[in-house]
């Protein structure tokens, strides 16, 4: 299962990338706990341990690509994978959000990603 989100934010493409790869950016960006990284492989957890994944690719102020599960994921699903696009025009960033390898339970995760993480977001970022 897969799904693809939109959203356009208020900040430059180079705000938002750097928040969502730090651990104190992206716990004032979502309200919830991180600990994130820029290095490829590297582990990560937000909102307060209930995601975790490690960085797959990161492309400075361009791209994101995460392995990425919730502790509701079962021991025998696999990770699902998350791709975060950016597109800067006019001082807004146009984020891309694309989810697949989902289990059968993920399409809760698209209401999640609108209301844990965009809607935060544009606050945040107001």
């Amino acid at each position: 299962m897969e799904f693809e989100l939109n959203t356009t934010i208020n900040a430059s493409a180079e705000a938002i990338f750097n928040a969502w790869l730090s651990s104190k950016g992206h716990a004032e960006m979502t309200g919830g706990a991180a600990k994130c990284s820029r290095e490829i492989n590297k582990p990560f957890e937000a909102w307060d341990g209930y995601i975790s994944g490690k960085n797959l690719e990161v492309i400075p102020n361009q791209k994101i690509v995460q392995t990425w599960r919730t502790t509701e994921f079962s021991e025998d699903e696999e990770d699902s994978i998350i791709e975060l696009n950016f597109e800067e025009l006019d001082g807004k960033t146009h984020l891309h959000l694309k989810h697949s390898n989902l289990p059968a339970h993920g399409e809760q995760y698209a209401k999640g990603w609108e209301v844990h993480y965009f809607e935060p977001m544009h606050e945040f970022f107001k």
